[in-house]
């Protein structure tokens, strides 16, 4: 019996503890909401950073600052809500490393074992010296070697044979290359180790006792979480995170991973941009050093990071963890207002509550949303009580079937078949309107990504007259932040669809 099947065996013996704990917690926990005077946070720079988001044009979708694991703010964008999952990205890396972190301390694995160990039967004819050098730390730290970093589709079959056949062309540990490949080798590892998938090993040991739920996590091929991206959960949910590696680990007076792996995890193991120099590098988050899936910030704090601006910032001096989703390409202007306007504030003590401070922000964040997609003109009356169906021309889209249906407060219920489905979607008129739908998102168009397993999704519908016979409808799903907009153009006998660079025609037969 090898040494990973003896640790496998230890590891299924202490599951029981585990589970034993999670049975023991006879409330599901609520963080405490109060103010932030009340934990040492003056309320003015929250405003000052919601009202620079607005005024930079930030896409901002939810927002939850916590102070002495207290919640003092929080706020979502409509039409997103509290409910609603969200792509997490990168931000999964960081519950990858912490299911390495749990099987690391119930010594299934170390974090200097060699990564060929795990798969003997996934090799290349050839094992180079850096292939058999790699360590588990290497793929943990983003120093692996390889250069390019790897990009496999899902129609490529078996990710760690291709991952393990790819050229390292740098001696591993020596040069930081962000590979989310690596990471998801590191959850093909845990399932080796443990014979669960990343989300049922962390089930017990994270997600129950944390009251972490409702969770979507995408799969490869071979059944495993993809481990780098793909992740879908809540906002509080991501402070719950953020909360567990503030307090080392500790949860509900319970030590559920060691202290010394959360020191080591959130501690620079490598450095990313050397060409940097020192003044350059004291103001560049992405130049402080990286941990264990787990990027180093200014100020002593650091994030878990997911593309397009998903943060869970943990903030150690100042006893503080703040949250965003959003959507923006300049990421780092985000976190540089979080370390301008919400850090400086946070203080020693309590502070008098700010009365009319409060009652703005009060007033701001039950107004949160997102921008109009478009509007109807004052002059236009939008139809209502009115159905129509159309039969579609051949088309590319392969769209069958159209009809718009307008309600007496003239929203827009459109169905039609497309591939031989069926989906009927609501846009409110000049509102959202709530849905689910079985159809993919534009997300999903990136060959890497999975729908398996997912749904139904959650989406919202817009609607605007923008003439009398030309209706534009949004449609946005909210769990990846995608979306579609279609120009519909209406004529006595028919109408015609734009949705992207492709045009339907349809007549109406009814």
């Amino acid at each position: 019996m090898n040494k990973h099947m003896v640790r496998l065996w230890i590891g299924m013996l202490v599951v029981s503890c585990f589970v034993s704990c999670v049975q023991e917690q006879e409330k599901e926990f609520t963080f405490q909401r109060t103010s932030p005077e009340k934990q040492g946070m003056r309320t003015v720079g929250i405003l000052r950073f919601l009202e620079e988001t607005q005024a930079r044009g930030i896409d901002m979708h939810s927002l939850m600052i916590l102070r002495h694991g207290k919640v003092i703010t929080e706020g979502w964008w409509y039409p997103y809500k509290p409910q609603h999952r969200h792509i997490m990205h990168s931000v999964s890396k960081t519950f990858t490393s912490t299911a390495i972190g749990f099987a690391v301390e119930e010594k299934l694995l170390t974090v200097n074992d060699k990564v060929i160990s795990f798969f003997p039967d996934d090799l290349p004819p050839e094992v180079s010296p850096y292939l058999e050098e790699l360590s588990v730390k290497h793929l943990l730290t983003m120093s692996v070697g390889q250069d390019p970093a790897p990009v496999f589709t899902h129609a490529d079959g078996d990710w760690v044979k291709l991952f393990l056949a790819t050229p390292i062309v740098n001696r591993p540990g020596e040069v930081f290359l962000y590979s989310s490949y690596a990471s998801h080798m590191l959850a093909a590892i845990v399932r080796k180790v443990s014979g669960q998938t990343v989300f049922e090993y962390l089930q017990p040991r994270l997600f129950e006792p944390l009251g972490i739920s409702d969770i979507q996590w995408e799969i490869d091929a071979s059944g495993n979480q993809t481990g780098g991206w793909g992740m879908r959960i809540r906002t509080e949910d991501m402070a719950r995170l953020g909360q567990f590696y503030l307090q080392q680990g500790r949860w509900q007076e319970k030590q559920l991973l060691s202290k010394d792996w959360i020191k080591e995890a959130t501690s620079v193991q490598i450095y990313q941009r050397d060409e940097l120099t020192l003044d350059e590098q004291l103001h560049d988050n992405w130049a402080q050093g990286y941990g264990y899936q787990i990027w180093r910030c200014t100020d002593n704090a650091y994030r878990a990071d997911g593309a397009d601006g998903q943060f869970i910032v943990v903030m150690p001096e100042q006893d503080a963890v703040v949250v965003i989703t959003e959507n923006t390409r300049d990421t780092q202007q985000t976190l540089h207002l979080v370390f301008e306007y919400l850090l400086p504030v946070m203080m020693d003590g309590e502070y008098a509550v700010e009365e009319e401070d409060q009652e703005e922000l009060v007033s701001l964040l039950s107004a949160l949303s997102i921008p109009d997609p478009f509007r109807t003109g004052e002059e236009i009356e939008p139809l209502k009580n009115t159905t129509r169906t159309y039969a579609p021309e051949a088309n590319e889209m392969q769209l069958q079937n159209i009809s718009f249906a307008f309600d007496e407060g003239g929203d827009c219920r459109l169905t039609f078949t497309q591939g031989g489905e069926s989906c009927t979607f609501l846009f409110g008129i000049d509102a959202w309107r709530y849905g689910e739908t079985a159809k993919k998102s534009p997300y999903f168009l990136n060959p890497r990504r999975n729908p398996e397993g997912l749904g139904p999704f959650a989406v919202a519908g817009y609607g605007s007259w923008i003439s009398g016979d030309e209706l534009q409808l949004r449609l946005l799903y909210l769990e990846d932040y995608q979306q579609e907009t279609c120009i519909c153009r209406f004529d006595g006998e028919g109408v015609e669809i734009t949705l992207g660079n492709k045009v339907v025609r349809a007549k109406i037969t009814h």
